[in-house]
């Protein structure tokens, strides 16, 4: 950058509002705070509500003592029959509910934020293709839970390094080039994962696989969770560490740089922790679309476009809105609803009126 565009762009950082990074005062962090623990709460509260939902209802007294029994290693003085209910049926669920809800959400928050672009999503580098993917391979080999699960990790992160590849060699960096590249590997995969439903058997295989990339939480266990829960936290604790320089590089490129941001280093550490979440996630939930996409906008109405605030606000309403839809998949009907069925058609017009209310942000 030459001398005239580093000052031209020293300027417009000067026009553009800066993030506060010193030490905030008592009141700003009570008020910024406020918002995230009365969210919080409302998310236990629905939490503690949906592990009472189901087939055998149980009230929200009961699941609270049976929740508090089993921290404290008491007796709850209910049925056993209840304790397992709650303990190994329900909280499992609600658990990984929240932990993929909120994993999709941050990262939905992060790449809008990255590519400043309000389209983007956990899926749009490929890696949700890519899970599918390796969930269908290990599918076809007749692999166990875990294996699928291992499998479609291993898929997403090799999406999503296969579309980074690529960007590094034809786009020295570029972001646009990078969202191409990450278009190009995801209809790869998908096509790969297509002939592989094509040679499933249609009795056993190829069901499996379909009902895997429609989505269900209905199969997660603890196990699952213990597999899932560190790569998800640890990519959700890099994304909070890394939020100030993010919201920077909201900006722009030159205004980062100007500020001593190092934005390579900084965008390749941000799409792997956004990856790293994406891939457990979607290991133990298979495909949910619309929750990275449309839960930011949501919480950009809530808390304003600053990144600092929309990434947690982004991750507490995920955890939400996925408990909201999965009580609704396993209670609208005698049958359980696939889950990714259930966020699409409730994602696509809700998507559209936020678009319509917040179009003036973004243009």
């Amino acid at each position: 950058m030459d001398h005239s565009n580093a000052l031209d762009a020293r300027l417009r950082l000067d026009a553009m509002p800066v993030p506060h990074i010193g030490r905030p005062s008592f009141v700003s962090v009570r008020q910024r705070l406020a918002p995230l623990v009365l969210l919080g709460l409302c998310v236990l509260a629905l939490a503690v509500f949906s592990m009472g939902l189901g087939h055998y209802p149980l009230s929200s007294r009961t699941v609270l003592k049976v929740l508090w029994a089993a921290l404290s290693g008491t007796d709850s003085g209910q049925p056993l029959m209840v304790d397992n209910v709650v303990l190994s049926v329900r909280l499992p669920r609600v658990l990984a509910a929240m932990l993929v809800g909120a994993s999709l959400a941050a990262a939905g928050a992060a790449y809008q934020t990255l590519f400043r672009n309000p389209l983007a999503s956990p899926a749009i580098l490929g890696v949700s293709a890519g899970a599918g993917f390796g969930a269908a391979l290990a599918m076809l080999l007749h692999a166990g839970a875990l294996m699928v699960q291992g499998s479609a990790f291993a898929g997403g992160v090799l999406a999503v390094g296969a579309a980074m590849f690529i960007a590094g060699r034809l786009g020295q960096g570029s972001a646009l080039v990078l969202v191409l590249a990450g278009m190009v590997v995801s209809a790869l995969f998908m096509a790969f994962t297509s002939a592989l439903k094509y040679v499933a058997d249609p009795l056993d295989t190829l069901p499996a696989i379909v009902f895997w990339l429609m989505g269900s939480l209905g199969r997660v266990t603890t196990t699952d969770l213990a597999w899932a829960a560190p790569f998800a936290l640890a990519g959700m604790a890099s994304l909070f560490l890394l939020r100030w320089p993010t919201q920077v590089l909201e900006a722009g490129d030159d205004e980062a740089r100007t500020m001593g941001i190092p934005v390579r280093a900084l965008r390749a550490l941000l799409i792997l922790a956004a990856t790293l979440m994406t891939a457990a996630a979607v290991s133990i939930s298979g495909t949910v679309g619309w929750v990275g996409l449309l839960v930011p906008h949501l919480a950009r109405l809530l808390v304003g476009p600053a990144y600092a605030v929309l990434l947690p606000t982004s991750a507490l309403m995920g955890a939400g809105y996925l408990l909201l839809v999965d009580d609704l998949c396993r209670s609208a009907f005698a049958s359980e609803l696939p889950l990714g069925i259930v966020t699409a058609v409730l994602g696509a017009p809700v998507f559209v009126a936020v678009l319509m209310r917040a179009r003036r942000q973004w243009s």
